[in-house]
């Protein structure tokens, strides 16, 4: 990218790290203006109540296996195709992966249940075993079992004293490598992009598919990266790395990457892409991996491809799809799991632009109760098919984040919103159940683990973010937390830190003026050297004289984050805006 997009990107890859780390690090024990204390005390019990609901119906009914199915008090071992059969042609003594299980125990510690988290913890080491001949999903066994297993070594081992002296001798991370291990197969293809299924006995069956996601082979790195810094054994980071810089050859030269791709020519299957799903994660770990490990490479492949999702594929609050080759609008489209789109914003401290696009993903779940799956913005009408709501987390991710960017106490009534549709429409006797149609509020018999590990988790955090504090944690896109450390950084130029960002901040600290203290988007900051600092969300005009023949020419406002219009004396400019 030109040096002529941007001043000073040292300096704008330093504030994103600030930024994301004061988030991270802050400690928000006073209840917001407007929000006094016994509401959110309040509202606080409610999660909480929520989240043993579906934990102790799952422990009760489901556990080993998966996921709980609610409205029968039964289970479902979802995560492989084991889901598909039948309990009589299970495999002999197979119990399941206890994914749930998993998912919770961070959940656990969040909720200050350390007896409960470290009976989860010995259950594991006891009997969880993965050599079972079961094909299983890469990307959802990475994000789920590998993240869950890696994030509970690291709570189980920190210095909060969490498990009894002596019992823990990190098995979960002999569990985790074990895993690891199986994972690579997956990745021995000509691309070095891995498949998206894999059996966990015997690896890569024959006649796999080779079709896969940019999520899929894209959003690995966080878990495998950790487990590389844990075991120092770099082989799982590598594999993780060598697919994602692949993957970012295969981009176009608009900096746009498709959805479905062929691991084994490496060519794109699907074209169309957005900021939903089969590419969401993929965004997000490139911007988490950058604060994770340090490394500017991550950064680099992030910024450009923020500034082409901004340029291609954002219309005002909303985002549609576009082709990645031209650029061009295929479908518009609202996706329930876009909504994690505001909270990354926050990352990097856009904050208008995050709000803008969390308020209206809420006017839709204000309309309809929950948020459905797919609503087509063109035609203003849920899609006919996708009408359903799986208990999905982003909208609670993303207000999360957002109130502790802004401490606006309408941020905590959205999760009272939120918390009230859950316990209305979706809370049975058997504990979550998923909403098949939101138009009648029926009920599916399914009650994801992600329900425990990430909805709760963050609406719990909204109103007590206690285990927050003094900790720099980035959440996976399963909600794991892993630590922000600095010895897992690659060696970075004391330039790029002026102080050290992973201590433990203090009341006395003075906190580094950033557009997240100042609550725009984005800002000119004053910096030692006298430069300012651009947020990443500016797209420059096309041309340095600022001519133009058509909108199309004008970019994003590096003061605003509005899109520029071309007048009629052609030139860019926020002339819409002008009174």
């Amino acid at each position: 990218m030109a040096v002529a997009r941007f001043r000073s990107i040292l300096a704008l890859k330093t504030r994103v790290l600030i930024v994301s780390l004061l988030l991270l690090n802050s400690t928000f024990s006073q209840p917001a203006a407007g929000f006094g204390d016994a509401r959110r005390r309040n509202m606080k019990e409610k999660v909480r109540q929520m989240f043993y609901h579906a934990y102790e119906n799952y422990m009760a009914y489901a556990f080993p296996h998966d996921e709980l199915k609610p409205l029968t008090s039964t289970f479902t071992d979802s995560l492989s195709e084991l889901g598909n059969l039948k309990l009589e042609h299970l495999p002999q003594n197979y119990q399941g992966s206890a994914l749930t299980l998993i998912e919770s125990l961070s959940s656990l510690v969040v909720l200050g249940n350390n007896t409960e988290f470290e009976k989860g913890v010995l259950w594991l080491a006891e009997n969880l075993s993965f050599d079972v001949d079961a094909r299983v999903n890469l990307f959802e066994c990475n994000i789920r079992v590998l993240g869950g297993l890696l994030s509970a070594h690291i709570l189980a081992t920190d210095s909060k004293n969490r498990l009894e002296r002596g019992i823990y001798q990190n098995q979960l991370l002999d569990l985790a490598e074990d895993l690891g291990r199986r994972f690579l197969r997956a990745f021995d293809t000509p691309t070095g992009l891995p498949y998206a299924w894999i059996n966990l006995k015997y690896g890569v069956v024959e006649n796999e598919t080779t079709e896969t996601s940019t999520s899929g082979c894209g959003s690995l790195i966080l878990e495998m990266g950790a487990l590389s810094r844990l075991t120092g054994n770099p082989r799982y980071e590598n594999a993780a790395r060598h697919a994602l810089q692949k993957l970012w050859s295969m981009r176009s030269s608009l900096n746009l990457l498709g959805t479905t791709l062929d691991v084994v020519t490496g060519e794109w299957i699907e074209y169309s892409s957005g900021i939903g799903a089969g590419v969401d994660s993929f965004y997000e770990y490139l911007l988490k991996a950058y604060i994770l490990f340090g490394s500017d490479e991550f950064w680099d492949m992030f910024h450009s491809v923020y500034l082409a999702v901004q340029k291609y594929f954002r219309h005002g609050p909303w985002y549609h799809e576009a082709d990645m080759r031209t650029g061009r609008a295929t479908y518009w489209q609202l996706t329930s799991l876009q909504a994690f789109w505001p909270g990354l914003q926050i990352l990097i401290g856009d904050v208008a632009a995050a709000n803008a696009s969390h308020r209206e993903f809420y006017h839709v779940w204000e309309r309809f109760g929950v948020l459905p799956e797919r609503y087509l913005l063109d035609r203003n009408v849920l899609h006919p098919t996708e009408k359903y709501y799986p208990l999905r987390p982003e909208l609670a991710e993303s207000t999360f984040y957002l109130y502790q960017a802004t401490k606006d106490p309408w941020y905590m009534e959205v999760g009272e919103s939120i918390v009230s549709s859950l316990n209305r429409y979706a809370k049975v006797t058997g504990g979550f159940a998923s909403i098949r149609d939101v138009t009648t509020m029926q009920q599916e018999d399914h009650q994801h683990s992600f329900f425990l590990s990430e909805t709760c988790k963050y609406l719990y955090l909204l109103y007590d973010d206690t285990f927050l504090a003094g900790q720099n944690y980035i959440f996976t896109t399963e909600g794991h937390p892993l630590p922000i450390r600095s010895s897992w950084h690659e060696k970075l130029p004391e330039s790029y830190i002026p102080h050290n960002w992973t201590r433990v901040k203090n009341e006395d600290d003075v906190l580094h003026v950033s557009s997240m203290s100042l609550q725009v988007c984005p800002v000119t900051v004053p910096e030692n050297s006298g430069r300012g600092v651009e947020s990443a969300c500016h797209i420059p005009d096309n041309h340095v004289d600022h001519r133009c023949r058509t909108d199309g020419e004008c970019g994003i406002d590096s003061t605003t984050c509005r899109q520029r219009t071309c007048s009629l004396a052609g030139y860019c400019g926020l002339w819409v805006f002008i009174d």
